[in-house]
């Protein structure tokens, strides 16, 4: 630990604040930088997938791996800088911590370096080494742990010991972000189907890892009066799923997750049941077996969570069919799949971790 926290006073940033800045100038010029940099992000595709066995159920996929950080973790990571700021978390020389399977650590690193701040991600040692070099990459330090439920306490413990401030994306996610427009997702996906053939869509398919992402869109759609249902999807080794249905919020499990980003040990106080309609359970088989299944169409690879989002939205368009139902289907791309070459697009690391996906390739065939 001592170690760790030297190294924290060693990492090369941009300089915090000039000499005889008040704290106040600091403030106004980091909410200014962190406003920038929405300014400067456009927003994130729309793509309308052809599948034209689905007869008159359009479904779309949100594509957030276009953010300047690579996922969905760009918008949460400046929504909690700006919240810990604004509520007087962060100063000009306050180190940053955060427990993170990798993608909101990506995102928060890039923040941090733009204010100037020290930033450590603290993360299973399972973690895609791809995300491990794009953290290091944008001055960021990772802590490993052995035990994935092991990086709430140890990330806790390390702020208190450099006197930071532990980010706690899994607590805070929910109230950082502005549910009733602003530009959020929500807001952003409404627009962007505006002009389309059923542009209020039947559902909106979304998984959870804080469970922010769930309850910014399960309140939008309240507030602005939609009939959209709100869909929650979670993979194995999670206790999303059991904890919705039988209403026990203090559900643990000692397993980790194998689909990176979402699915969580512990129902994180983020995660919204209420604001959900339904939530379903998809086998990671399936949800690996869809990732390839969509590089096949669109010729972009994308990250296990994806598959995850889009099995349920492909269900539910089976569904639909069946019913002869027509209407959309909206979920998200939560980040690119070139972070996971070692693993969900290496075919012995997915023989070995998750075992066969052909049975769900097979069923994915029934949508061509």
């Amino acid at each position: 630990m001592k170690k760790l926290i030297l190294a924290l006073n060693a990492y090369p940033v941009l300089p915090a604040h000039s000499p005889g800045e008040s704290m106040n100038d600091w403030l106004r010029k980091a909410i200014g930088t962190l406003s920038s940099d929405q300014r400067r992000s456009a927003d994130t595709h729309m793509i309308k997938l052809d599948l034209p066995r689905l007869g008159g159920i359009d479904l779309y996929l949100k594509d957030e791996s276009t953010h300047p950080t690579g996922s969905l973790k760009h918008r949460l990571a400046r929504s909690l800088f700006l919240h810990a700021i604004c509520s007087g978390k962060i100063t000009q020389d306050t180190p940053i911590v955060e427990a993170s399977s990798g993608s909101t650590a990506i995102s928060e690193a890039y923040f941090a370096r733009l204010l100037g701040l020290h930033f450590t991600a603290v993360m299973p040692r399972s973690t895609a080494p791809r995300k491990i070099e794009q953290i290091e990459r944008l001055g960021g330090h990772c802590h490993f742990v052995d035990h994935g439920p092991a990086v709430y306490a140890e990330a806790e413990n390390l702020a208190r010991r450099c006197n930071g401030h532990y980010m706690d994306q899994f607590t805070h996610a929910e109230a950082a972000t502005d549910w009733r427009g602003n530009n959020n997702i929500a807001e952003s996906i409404f627009t962007q189907l505006a002009l389309e053939p059923h542009p209020i869509p039947r559902a909106i398919v979304m998984s959870a890892g804080t469970g922010g992402t769930s309850a910014t869109l399960g309140r939008y759609l309240r507030y602005q009066g939609h009939a959209t249902r709100l869909v929650g999807v979670d993979p194995e080794n999670s206790v999303f799923y059991d904890s919705y249905h039988h209403g026990d919020r203090n559900l643990t499990t000692e397993a980790c997750s194998r689909i990176e980003g979402i699915g969580r040990p512990r129902v994180e106080a983020s995660f919204l049941p209420e604001v959900i309609d339904e939530m379903r359970r998809v086998p990671d088989a399936a949800s690996i077996a869809t990732i390839h299944w969509l590089e096949a169409r669109i010729g972009k690879k994308a990250g296990g969570s994806t598959g995850t989002n889009l099995w349920g939205a492909l269900s539910l368009a089976r569904e639909m069919r069946e019913r002869g139902e027509t209407g959309s289907i909206v979920t998200l791309m939560c980040d690119g799949g070139e972070r996971y070459l070692e693993t969900y697009y290496n075919p012995r690391w997915i023989a070995e971790q998750i075992g066969d996906t052909s049975l769900y390739a097979r069923m994915l065939e029934d949508i061509d």
